[in-house]
């Protein structure tokens, strides 16, 4: 209408770090956006824009679009198209990975000059950002996969001085103090860990607040407050931003290409019982030994329920030999289970699809951040089995906070999911595990009962009056304040 001023969108330039479990989420909540009405520019390579081409408003080529800048192969020395932590089963390569995201800063740095966002919202991963912000004189907020729970935590354990008072031959269990639960870690993280952990968490506080995939109520109103007196940052939870995708089709275009199709999947499901399927997947980055397989085979095919297990493409291929797959599979197991019981996936597998089904009945998970918040949207209670990162302590919300799963027993902490792993979590204790969630009795139904409470809690998050859904419209207006603001000469 002549003479009415519209309000002009934001311009938001979103920065993924070169790994699915950081693409993936961040896409979704770009998405967010996008959906209202903001004008969303995500900055990834080549390589990985094929992992956010499938976002629910990636039609709409006036609010969501993909911009990629060239990955320096060259100056790393990587091969063309390894751009993605998922592209390595070694640290060398994963290093180089790395080092090639941090050498973005130039072409993201001329992109924006060329096309100035009024806001950035990127990995905390990235250390340039604030200073690309700062050079631009505009707001940066920091996004991390892990939860507020676990990013709170760590910051009690900095501002202890814990970070600076261990070694890695301490691998005794601690305490964390001045944290509003009591939680007693089984070991010690990493010292390489806690270094980067603690350069992360001060990058955090030089930007203007931290976006978070979760919501309230999960990660509890008393540790977004405990970190929020801490540091004086403000959290802005908006997930789980994966309930965006609401169709099968939709959950499970999620992420890389399905190595099984949607159809022979949910077929697969359907033919089953509410609550009689094992889901274990340990993300795209975590690799075991073919001893340590072997110990998950034997655990699950003793438990005697059925499952759905996937692995990583690079550990078992169909078309191995007897003797090969004997090194991490017993012998007949897949003749005696696969089919009727249980189903391999080799690859990447349509997770959220896969969760929200009714005959999954549990989750054995690495405990990413992703993978928690997935099943916890799902109502599926989690056999936690934490391998590296932040992992240990997003276990302790799960089984000590929430309530909402069992420990397998892992203990062994490691920097990253491609290292070599020394300890063994044995069939028995795997065993036990699953029949601790799967076999029923009060515990179990405990258990399925706060998970299935905090599903409720998820969902209204982020429907129309939910706290997720208050924070994105909140953080769109203050995002608009930011812009508009002239200060008086």
């Amino acid at each position: 209408m002549e003479g009415v001023e519209v309000e002009r969108p934001l311009k938001l330039h979103f920065i993924p770090y070169l790994a699915p479990g950081h693409m993936i989420p961040l896409g979704d909540i770009a998405s967010l956006f996008s959906l209202r009405g903001q004008q969303v520019t995500i900055i990834t390579t080549p390589s990985n824009a094929k992992l956010l081409t499938k976002s629910p408003s990636s039609t709409d080529s006036f609010f969501l679009r993909l911009h990629t800048v060239e990955f320096p192969s060259l100056q790393v020395g990587l091969p063309d198209g390894v751009e993605s932590m998922s592209s390595t089963t070694d640290s060398v390569t994963a290093n180089k990975i790395f080092a090639g995201a941090v050498l973005l800063q130039g072409p993201i740095q001329n992109f924006m000059e060329k096309d100035p966002p009024d806001c950035i919202i990127a990995d905390v991963i990235y250390p340039w950002v604030h200073d690309l912000a700062h050079k631009h004189q505009i707001p940066a907020f920091s996004f991390s996969v892990f939860s507020l729970f676990t990013i709170s935590l760590m910051e009690s354990l900095r501002r202890n001085n814990f970070f600076h008072s261990h070694t890695d031959s301490d691998s005794s269990p601690f305490v964390v103090h001045n944290f509003p639960h009591i939680i007693t870690m089984c070991s010690r993280p990493p010292k390489m860990f806690t270094i980067f952990m603690e350069m992360m968490l001060e990058r955090m506080i030089k930007n203007n607040g931290l976006i978070i995939n979760n919501f309230i109520e999960l990660d509890g109103e008393e540790c977004i407050e405990h970190y929020q007196k801490t540091t004086g940052l403000k959290s802005w939870h908006l997930g789980p931003a994966s309930l965006i995708r609401r169709t099968d089709q939709e959950k499970a275009e999620r992420g890389n290409e399905s190595v099984v199709s949607v159809h022979e999947c949910l077929s697969w499901l359907d033919s089953k019982q509410e609550n009689s399927v094992l889901y274990i997947c340990f993300g795209s980055i975590c690799y075991f030994s073919d001893i340590q397989l072997y110990e998950i085979a034997c655990g699950i095919e003793a438990s005697g329920h059925k499952f759905i297990w996937v692995v990583p493409e690079k550990i078992g291929k169909e078309d191995e030999s007897d003797d090969e797959k004997e090194k991490w599979l017993p012998k007949g197991f897949e003749e005696r289970n696969i089919g009727k019981n249980g189903l391999i996936i080799r690859g990447w597998a349509p997770q959220i699809m896969i969760l929200s089904h009714d005959a999954v009945g549990s989750f054995m998970t690495h405990c990413g951040g992703n993978s928690i918040v997935e099943a916890v949207s799902a109502g599926v209670p989690m056999i936690t089995w934490p391998v590296h990162s932040e992992q240990f302590y997003n276990e302790k919300l799960i089984t000590d906070v929430r309530r909402i799963g069992v420990e397998v027993g892992a203990t062994e902490w490691y920097l990253s999911g491609i290292e070599e792993k020394e300890k063994v979590v044995s069939k028995d204790n795997i065993e036990k595990a699953v029949k601790r969630l799967m076999d029923g009795g009060d515990e179990a139904e405990e258990i399925r009962g706060r998970t299935r409470e905090f599903r409720d809690k998820a969902r209204l998050a982020v429907q129309e009056g939910g706290s997720s859904h208050k924070n994105l419209l909140a953080l769109i207006d203050d995002l608009k304040r930011l812009r508009d603001y002239k200060p008086h000469d």
